[in-house]
């Protein structure tokens, strides 16, 4: 069954506005499902796909003939070459809504939308369920069961074991997104690294203090976080002041 998002309005009139929509976001939160329902009629592509990824870069242009009239491309940031051939499609056909791509780690992902399809692409994120989009009541469930369970969409489909879930998920991400973004030759540390990061949700951030029980340099921590955020695992909160500066300074 499946669940509307909140964002499916703002989606459909960005449709109408831009040639390219880029859904980013954390992997399983729901984006590869929201677009096979929102765009029915559009082909669909994931380049997690080893041969679609073959298929591409042995003839980008032969393989995007069979895409003018528009597709979703899901994972894109798997052949960066794409870009630029999107770009010339879109700007010889000047018609709206052409493209959705999709990607699960915004860096690289946005470092190659800003090189060939700036002014022409709209960006949405999707994070997991919203509380309304997950339950119906608010009373349905007691808040630490709510935050313990999370709002990743799988869990909810297939009521899985949520422990479980979230182990897999973790080793997963480690093994993938963390290997591609950065070079970590002690993936254990890593994995330290997060789980400490995890027990100080909430709190003030403190490079020192991480660095310190990771036994890493502040350098590193700064990198290994700015990768957290990348892949949607953290989100650092800034400080609210009256000054503006200090609202991006602190």
């Amino acid at each position: 069954m499946y669940i509307n998002r909140n964002v499916e309005k703002q989606l459909l009139t960005l449709v109408n506005q831009y040639p390219v929509i880029s859904i980013t976001g954390p992997r399983q939160s729901g984006k590869t499902t929201l677009c096979l329902n929102m765009f029915k009629d559009k082909k669909y592509v994931s380049f997690e796909d080893i041969e679609n990824r073959h298929l591409f870069n042995s003839d980008p242009k032969g393989f995007l003939e069979n895409y003018s009239d528009g597709a979703i491309f899901d994972e894109v940031q798997k052949v960066p070459e794409i870009f630029s051939y999107i770009q010339t499609i879109v700007d010889l056909k000047g018609k709206n809504g052409l493209f959705i791509l999709t990607g699960s780690q915004q860096f690289e992902l946005f470092s190659k939308i800003s090189q060939s399809l700036a002014g022409r692409v709209a960006i949405i994120t999707l994070l997991p369920f919203a509380f309304n989009e997950a339950y119906n009541d608010i009373n349905e469930a007691q808040l630490e069961q709510v935050i313990f369970k999370g709002f990743y969409p799988r869990i909810f489909k297939e009521n899985l074991n949520i422990t479980q879930h979230y182990s897999f998920y973790v080793t997963t991400y480690l093994e993938r997104d963390v290997r591609q973004l950065i070079n970590v030759k002690d993936l254990s540390l890593f994995d330290i690294f997060l789980r400490i990061c995890a027990g100080r949700s909430g709190q003030i951030l403190n490079y020192s203090s991480i660095s310190n029980e990771c036994g890493i340099d502040i350098k590193t921590v700064k990198n290994w976080l700015s990768v957290l955020e990348a892949s949607y695992v953290i989100k650092i909160l800034k400080p609210y002041y009256k000054n503006i500066n200090k609202r991006l300074i602190k």
